[in-house]
């Protein structure tokens, strides 16, 4: 073993630099394509279709320091390229070969951002005996000329175990080679194969030898990044040029637990929005959807829609003009907030339960976690008077500052038949706005409804017969013959709320200090100095009913890929660990639901489950968030009630 060490020390040196056509030519070998001149003349980008291939699998596998990591958490929900490699390689059309083009990649970033910020490159080492997180950053630092942009990966393994599964789920065939006296010593013979992996996960190409080069990479790479924008475009929803798509947070944090995070915040302008005539969505429900309920004594006209999408976003709502439904809803985070388990409301005050998504709110019987309200008209003063939310005094308070407003002289008269603001027609209003977002129209709407083979990936239909058979999904989460709400609309105890009530969490737990920046701390430290969990029974709190703890509402699943985190307390950070927490039951308790049991799910399952979930998102839901970029967010003006003149500037 000191000998490939050794080996693996000079090989570094040797092959860890580009390796020029010449080298092997003097070494009597026929030179792979990625190492000259491509020779042929490529397609034009976009010009032609790479079709999945099957799904990229993940794994446990450790970084240059040392800490294990998911791969998935790797990809970051990017385009990626996948090197099965080993540093003491030295066949020059092997490994060597895979980090050379990837170092052409890696130069070609430096002059191209939207290269360098959608592309991943990684290369995963099969030796974990010699391959240690030292040697991989030995060798990741060879390639630092290629400059700072982009984000080039090296990674291996804790044991030939742990790498034994994700080998296997690649087809990447590996044989160790013997020295002369039998011992496994000798190295490696593999096939050469690199994965090209899109955000979904799907592979989109594989490259062998004689197809691994820089150019060709790279055209496919951007004819993905072409088709991927072309899908959004075919919907009229935003021109091409625009890179970042709307339903992407404009401040992306994912990627928060990686030392090398950078922000993705967008410039203001990409904010500004489009207007759109969300009546459509009432008059014409998207595909998969039933007719939108509206009650007989509030018919929803686009004059109230108007209204209540104004208030819905206008900070003056509150008791300090600071803070909007918005502000927990928010629109590029499906209507929740990504960032937080459990929302913050007015000054900071800790809110209890996770912002539950609006889209889709129209059809829901129950409203809130705990099913406390069942009509939008009523729910929408909860939040208007809660103290820890928007923290208004009383309903007068809220009806005298809007009739204060110069704003909104005239657009109630305008939307009720002369009756102006009161506590029945501000609440009309904003649910009328809420009742307009629905979102459906997904891949499985147009593959399950529409019977288009070719809208649900392979990997999506699998996870379909799951959803409605092994893991008995859809008992809750409920698909009819015509349209599919994703929710029975009754409370269920899963567990959650138990463990969280009983106290069972992890000794340690992962706490987020700044962007990059994550630490391991003790149960006993956060306890000492945290806030105490508050207590939340979930329907009991209701009913006081004794069967009715930790019950809570079946949320719809729709556009559920973009609402993380999950369940009422937003303790679960990802879909897969959602299908991990249900695999294993649950938690057990006395009042857990019959209908939870162990699933015994294969990883594959999980994944398949995942594909399939991540098809429901809905096409219009660009449309809907550009339209709420476009409204104002409720700037204290002069005039208002709670604008005071001070000498130079403005005093709230």
């Amino acid at each position: 073993m000191l000998t490939r060490a050794i080996r693996a020390l000079l090989t570094l040196t040797l092959f860890a630099v580009p390796v020029a056509q010449a080298d092997t030519t003097a070494a009597g070998l026929a030179a792979a394509p990625g190492y000259g001149e491509l020779g042929y003349e490529l397609p034009v980008i976009g010009s032609y279709q790479l079709p999945s291939l099957g799904y990229a699998h993940d794994g446990e596998v450790l970084d240059t320091q040392g800490l294990q990591q998911r791969l998935y958490d790797l990809f970051d929900n990017k385009y990626v390229l996948l090197a099965f490699i080993y540093s003491t390689c030295s066949d020059v059309n092997g490994c060597p070969l895979t980090s050379h083009v990837f170092y052409k990649i890696k130069s070609a970033m430096k002059h191209d951002s939207a290269l360098a910020e959608r592309l991943k490159l990684i290369s995963l080492s099969f030796d974990p005996s010699v391959d240690t997180p030292e040697v991989m950053k030995l060798y990741s630092n060879n390639f630092r000329y290629a400059g700072n942009a982009g984000e080039w990966q090296f990674v291996t393994t804790d044991s030939e175990q742990t790498l034994d599964p994700i080998l296997k789920a690649y087809n990447q065939d590996v044989q160790r080679l013997a020295t002369s006296d039998g011992r496994y010593d000798a190295g490696y013979s593999h096939v050469l194969r690199v994965f090209l992996i899109d955000p979904e996960k799907e592979i989109r190409n594989i490259y062998s030898v004689a197809f691994l080069h820089q150019d060709l990479i790279l055209n496919d790479v951007k004819t993905l990044f072409e088709q991927g924008m072309n899908a959004k475009h075919a919907t009229g929803l935003m021109p091409v040029s625009q890179t970042a798509l709307l339903s992407t947070p404009g401040d992306d944090k994912r990627g928060y637990e990686s030392a090398s995070y950078t922000t993705n915040a967008r410039a203001l302008e990409l904010r500004q929005g489009k207007e759109a005539d969300l009546m459509q969505f009432i008059d014409s429900p998207p595909l998969g959807l039933p007719s939108v309920p509206i009650p007989v004594d509030n018919p929803v006209t686009r004059e109230k829609i108007a209204l209540g999408r104004k208030l819905f976003f206008d900070r003056r709502l509150s008791l300090n003009d600071t803070f909007s439904c918005a502000m927990c809803h928010v629109p590029e985070q499906g209507f929740t907030s990504n960032e937080l388990s459990m929302a913050v409301g007015i000054e900071g005050r800790s809110v209890r339960r996770n912002s539950p998504t609006i889209y889709n709110t129209a059809y829901a019987s129950l409203l809130f976690h705990d099913g406390r309200e069942d009509t939008l008209e009523q729910q929408a003063w909860g939040p208007l008077l809660a103290k820890n939310e928007m923290g208004n005094p009383s309903i007068g308070h809220v009806l005298n500052k809007i009739r204060g407003i110069p704003e909104y002289q005239g657009l109630f008269e305008t939307a009720f038949d002369g009756r102006g603001v009161t506590m029945e027609t501000l609440g009309m209003a904003l649910a009328c706005y809420e009742r307009s977002l629905a979102s459906a129209n997904s891949n499985f709407d147009r593959w399950y409804y529409a019977k288009d083979t070719q809208a649900l990936s392979s990997s999506a239909q699998r996870g379909f017969e799951l959803f409605t058979g092994k893991g008995g999904c859809s008992a809750c989460h409920t698909i009819g013959a015509e349209y599919a709400l994703f929710t029975d609309n009754q409370l269920h105890n899963t567990g959650t709320g138990y463990q969280e009530s009983m106290g069972i969490r992890p000794e340690k737990q992962q706490i987020v200090v700044a962007p990059g920046v994550t630490l391991e701390v003790e149960r006993s430290v956060i306890d000492r100095v945290g806030e105490k969990p508050p207590t939340d029974v979930g329907r009991y709190e209701v009913t006081e009913n004794p069967h009715d703890r930790w019950k809570y509402k079946t949320p719809s699943l729709r556009n559920v890929s973009l609402t993380a985190p999950y369940m009422h307390n937003g303790s679960l950070s990802t879909l897969l660990d959602v299908i991990d927490f249900y695999d294993q039951g649950g938690v057990p308790n006395e009042l857990l639901d019959p209908q939870i049991r162990p699933l015994h799910l294969s990883q594959q399952e999980k994944q398949d489950l995942v594909s399939f979930i991540k098809s429901l998102t809905g096409s219009n839901v660009d449309t809907i968030v550009a339209d709420a970029f476009s409204a104002p967010i409720g700037d204290i003006k002069k005039g208002d009630p709670s604008w005071v003149h001070g000498t130079d500037v403005e005093v709230r």
